[in-house]
């Protein structure tokens, strides 16, 4: 369906970003290869212009996949390649094998990353932050609600201008409908002051909301 939409728009393939991933179970050499091959046939596009391992597999050495991932990289398959669900330590492994673009992981008001960010700013690695409603649970806030008011805005339009305001950060929100898809890109023409981004950090509180078996030991 993202490649017919992508065929159907008349936009020009280079100006259009395309992220995929390569599902954990196949972080091993050949079958990630099949796995972004496969991909790019669905996708009816020879490169994709980011490649991401979802999540580390642990009975996988890192080494092998980002390894594979970079020679389809350096294949012109990938333009960046990267990494999802990594905490500090395997990250940090990751970059020893060649450069990583970005490391995708939960962040909202909800659940603060400070030694990944650190580790971003430092390495030059974009944070990229799924789940940035933390699943639906922000939108009820009172905090990020009586925020939004003063801006005419929504409790989820005040996280996503949070995040947004932190260097190296990407924001990534999910939408069921245009209605939503629309309220999420209206958020460049408003600014949080000092203390409304200081209210919004406030309320961390730990909640990760993705956090499957397989999950690794986080930071």
């Amino acid at each position: 369906m993202v490649g017919a939409g992508l065929r159907a728009s008349g936009v020009p393939r280079e100006a259009v970003w395309v992220t995929t991933k390569v599902w954990f179970e196949d972080a091993r050499a050949p079958q990630l290869r099949a796995s972004a091959e496969a991909s790019l046939r669905d996708l009816g596009t020879e490169y994709v212009d980011l490649l991401l391992l979802h999540w580390p597999n642990a009975d996988v050495s890192i080494g092998e996949s980002i390894t594979a991932l970079l020679q389809l990289r350096d294949e012109g398959k990938a333009l960046q390649i990267g990494v999802s669900n990594f905490p500090t330590d395997l990250l940090a492994l990751a970059l020893e094998y060649g450069p990583v673009f970005c490391n995708q992981v939960e962040y909202h008001p909800f659940l603060s990353q400070h030694e990944l960010l650190a580790m971003a700013r430092e390495r030059d690695l974009l944070f990229g932050a799924y789940a940035p409603f933390a699943h639906g649970r922000i939108h009820d806030d009172p905090t990020l609600r009586e925020i939004g008011e003063a801006h005419e805005r929504s409790a989820g339009q005040v996280a996503l201008r949070w995040l947004l305001d932190q260097p190296q950060v990407c924001a990534l929100p999910k939408a069921s409908t245009h209605e939503r898809r629309a309220e999420n890109l209206a958020v460049y023409d408003f600014s949080l002051t000092d203390d409304e981004r200081d209210q919004v950090a406030a309320l961390e509180q730990g909640l990760r909301t993705a956090n499957p078996p397989w999950a690794p030991s986080w930071d």
